[in-house]
């Protein structure tokens, strides 16, 4: 009889991935990034051990919505005030913050535990083509 393979923490094998967000839909791709964070596309994915990669996203001002996005989405904060409601829209936070939008749905697309704060973690977010990771020789992630 066979046993079911589980992943041990420290024996978990790390890479390090770019994706290049150029020309991409923003759905598709994050949930291709989210994909690489959790660790699904590896044969050893466990679902209560973090074994995936660290991801690199570079270009994220040049990510694409389809349909009316870009004028009807917005994004909603609270300061935890009575009234403190704050509706955003999407090409305000996209020429201010263009790494949020990425991040953010990758976010919405990960586990809301303490499993998926820490994927998150592996997560870097970069709004232009260069970004500080070279001496970890990543390695493209072909879309």
């Amino acid at each position: 009889m066979t046993s079911t393979y589980h992943a041990k923490p420290g024996q978990v094998e790390r890479k390090w991935v770019v994706f290049d967000a150029d020309g991409q839909v923003l759905g598709r791709l994050c949930s291709r990034i989210a994909t690489v964070l959790r660790g699904k596309n590896k044969p050893q994915y466990t679902p209560h051990v973090d074994v995936g990669d660290f991801v690199v996203v570079i270009n994220a001002e040049k990510v694409k919505v389809t349909g009316l996005k870009a004028k009807k989405k917005t994004y909603f904060s609270h300061s935890g005030y009575p009234g403190g409601g704050k509706h955003v829209p999407y090409d305000r936070v996209l020429a201010t913050h263009p790494d949020r939008i990425v991040s953010r749905a990758v976010k919405g697309m990960l586990p809301r535990t303490r499993l998926g704060r820490k994927q998150l973690k592996k997560l870097h977010v970069y709004a232009g083509p260069n970004h500080p990771h070279a001496a970890q020789q990543p390695v493209d992630a072909s879309i």
